[in-house]
């Protein structure tokens, strides 16, 4: 769901609502609880920034992502290998988003907020270390000169003992590697302490880009399942009840990209947010992505799939910024999203011919790979 003043919902997760301008004030200045509520009114210029930094920041990780989804499975570390998604996991994933949402509606109804929010704040705060640090190792490599004393490091977890051992955890990384945690740890102890929206944006882009890169359809057939379903989960939770609504006005977490409608006025200090949850960037990320491997197994030096999918992506979300913004009211972005973002790829492929190739196109995951090369040695 893409919104001004509800936010968005990653599958499974939900985001928090855009922070409005509720203090009160009287006609003397001063605070009163029973004076009308005051709503920031933002000006074009401010709402034009807001919404075109949204867009921005809602591509990178889209682009950037899936030219990293390429070459992933070619990584040195098991936390760099995709994890495939199936058609079975694609038609499971809009229920099991579902029992998740219902289930932290349920705990906010019972339990306190603060302490539900401190344990999340915590997750997150471990994750994002993690996945910032994933995201700028590629960027930081390349600043460092090659005489550079960069030493070697591998983390290795076991169970059991001799023909029985089984790697848990076997992840090998370097000096830049910690260099890069390191950093990551500023903005992570920075996000906890201030909730900043600078550094909730690092941490999502971060999320987002890692999503594209490192979840990976199988075929274009998971592809239609997945958005289909989703498709489902977005309206009926956004339209169908107030659950979503409920969940994101308690709940914080860095899943969601925010920029102040008051930026102008207030600069870094402005708290008036246009928002755009996770979900409404991985989710047809995903799917352009595996557009993106699709052109590059056809061998023609062309990229027309991957980049009608993402001029699918701008037109999308526009569309949605439009309806929202002409209706004052909060939109589902995936409503507009999924028939955007499949419609046009498959309306070229229909014309080039190649529609049946793209759907018989089938990834096989990186394991499925081993086994089979393991087989061949063996016979």
């Amino acid at each position: 769901m893409a919104e001004v003043d509800q936010g968005s919902a990653f599958p499974g997760e939900t985001a928090s609502p855009a922070i409005d301008s509720l203090n009160a004030t009287d006609s003397n200045g001063t605070d009163s609880t029973n004076a009308t509520v005051a709503k920031f009114v933002s000006t074009p210029e401010g709402t034009a920034l807001a919404y075109g930094s949204l867009v921005l920041m809602a591509l990178l990780p889209i682009f950037f992502g899936s030219l990293r989804s390429v070459n992933c499975a070619k990584g040195k570390n098991s936390s760099d290998m995709p994890e495939t998604i199936t058609s079975r996991d694609a038609a499971r994933f809009p229920i099991i988003a579902s029992c998740t949402l219902f289930g932290l509606y349920l705990f906010f109804k019972i339990f306190s907020e603060e302490y539900i929010n401190m344990l999340l704040s915590m997750y997150f705060f471990v994750l994002g270390i993690l996945a910032l640090s994933h995201t700028i190792s590629p960027f930081v490599n390349r600043l460092f000169p090659e005489n550079f004393p960069n030493k070697q490091y591998q983390l290795l977890f076991t169970q059991g003992s001799g023909e029985n051992k089984e790697e848990i955890v076997n992840y090998e990384f370097d000096t830049k590697d910690l260099l890069c945690l390191c950093f990551s740890s500023v903005v992570g102890v920075w996000y906890i302490l201030k909730k900043h929206w600078i550094a909730n944006n690092l941490f999502g882009l971060a999320f987002a880009l890692n999503g594209v890169e490192l979840l990976h359809l199988n075929n274009v057939s998971t592809g239609c399942i997945l958005l289909g379903g989703l498709f489902v989960y977005d309206v009926f939770w956004v339209f169908g009840t107030n659950v979503m609504v409920t969940v994101a006005k308690s709940f914080e977490a860095p899943i969601k990209l925010v920029f102040p409608q008051d930026f102008l006025e207030k600069g870094l200090a402005a708290n008036n947010f246009a928002m755009l949850g996770l979900g409404d960037i991985v989710i047809p990320g995903i799917f352009i992505a595996l557009l993106l491997r699709f052109d590059v197994s056809l061998n023609k030096n062309s990229r027309t799939y991957f980049y009608t999918g993402f001029l699918a992506y701008i037109f999308g979300l526009g569309l949605t910024i439009f309806v929202m913004h002409t209706f004052k009211h909060a939109q589902p972005a995936l409503l507009y999203l999924v028939p955007a973002c499949t419609g046009l790829p498959f309306f070229v492929a229909l014309v080039k011919g190649e529609l049946t190739e793209m759907f018989r196109y089938e990834e096989t995951p990186p394991e499925s790979k081993e086994e089979k090369e393991t087989e061949k040695k063996e016979n």
